[in-house]
């Protein structure tokens, strides 16, 4: 028998606002529209008053656009409105999204008194090139300060990193991680740049003003970061997450296993009840809406259960630990090599993918060099 889809026991609230975007960034953003900030928390009000009841949770996560963009009054009813709704749990992991530039003690006094426990910074680079050409409006000083400023308030500190820029080497790469580590960071994630349509980094590119780094070079920054991390005490345990033992990002991990969560603001994507709905990503029509009464949902699916079952695998295999046989037919009512058994048998003969002894099905190191092309294999 399936089990039934539980209530959703995380919630994600997405804050738009930034000084300005980054050309690689494709999230939902606005910059330079400060006097709409005020709407905007009047409308994320409206959708929240729709849940009826405060929804209590285990895991809280503000992002971005820039939540600590919002000056400190506005921060302070954003964090009161979602306390509210989304009351946490006494032991809850509560995290926002931080730029380096805009923290101050204002701001950080604010996060730490309505109860946020963990600090995701925006750090991306260190060296003064690689920050520019990824247009970012920080600079290696503000990391100090910022940095500096945090840890005098949380425990739980989380960097974002990005490689395979271009005209980043491997020393330069390196320099960026050797810098990261020397701040004892709890948790880190390492992204590699990607090219989203309809970008500005993606139209510089199609005109051969940015060129990408070499797959064999963003190779190397990958097993550098591992490398890295390893030698400092995190343990690698999603595709771009290392940790320090105790400090996984346990809201991530919700996504990652295909539990439900809330979501509110433009372009936020829940799923609730096996159904995936996302608002629309314009900030002015997301306000529109709700001030009209109407629904902020543009679009909405509800997967097939071998669909669902599929997106399991996906998600699963990100994650070091992989996937519990066991587990995935209690979540699904499918066995786990009967979705695509070629693709399992392939990957598992090439060493891409490995079984443990406790029935566990995950990517090898090497396979995680490989793993968009093994995962996509299973959708």
């Amino acid at each position: 028998m399936l089990r039934p889809f539980p209530e959703p026991r995380a919630a994600y609230v997405h804050v738009p606002f930034c000084v300005h975007r980054c050309g690689y960034c494709d999230f939902t953003v606005v910059a330079g529209k400060d006097r709409l900030i005020p709407a905007y928390l009047d409308a994320l009000e409206i959708e929240l008053e729709a849940l009826g009841t405060p929804r209590p949770v285990d895991t809280l996560f503000v992002g971005g656009g820039t939540p600590t963009h919002l000056p400190p009054k506005d921060l302070s009813r954003l964090l009161n409105l979602i306390r509210y709704w989304f009351p946490p749990s006494p032991a809850a992991e509560f995290s926002v999204e931080a730029n380096p530039a805009d923290l101050d003690h204002k701001r950080v006094e604010v996060l730490a008194n309505h109860g946020v426990n963990r600090i995701s910074l925006g750090v991306q680079a260190f060296d003064e090139q690689t920050l520019q050409l990824l247009e970012r409006d920080h600079r290696q000083a503000d990391i100090e300060r910022s940095w500096n400023l945090v840890r005098q308030y949380f425990e739980n500190v989380s960097l974002d990193l990005i490689f395979g820029v271009p005209g980043q080497t491997l020393e330069t790469w390196k320099q960026t991680l050797d810098a990261a580590a020397a701040l004892q960071p709890t948790h880190v994630s390492t992204y590699g740049l990607t090219y989203e349509k309809g970008t500005r980094f993606w139209s510089r590119r199609k005109k051969g003003e940015l060129v990408a780094a070499a797959e064999n070079l963003e190779t190397e920054m990958y097993a550098l970061s591992m490398e890295t991390w390893t030698a400092a005490g995190l343990e690698q345990y999603e595709i771009s997450s290392f940790t320090r033992p105790g400090f996984r990002c346990r809201h991530n991990q919700v996504y990652w296993q295909g539990l439900g969560y809330w979501a509110c603001g433009p372009g936020a994507a829940r799923y609730v009840n096996g159904r995936r709905e996302t608002n629309h990503r314009s900030m002015t029509t997301w306000i529109q809406r709700l001030q009209q009464g109407l629904s902020p949902v543009d679009d909405f699916e509800e997967l097939s259960p071998a669909d669902r079952a599929r997106e399991l695998i996906v998600l699963g295999l990100r994650r070091c630990d992989g996937i519990d046989a066991a587990e995935f037919l209690a979540q699904t009512g499918f066995e786990l090599r009967s979705l695509e058994p070629h693709a399992w048998q392939r990957h598992l003969a090439t060493g891409f993918l490995e079984e443990t002894e406790t029935g566990r099905i995950r990517l090898t190191k090497a396979g995680r060099f490989v793993a968009d092309s093994v995962i996509v294999d299973f959708l």
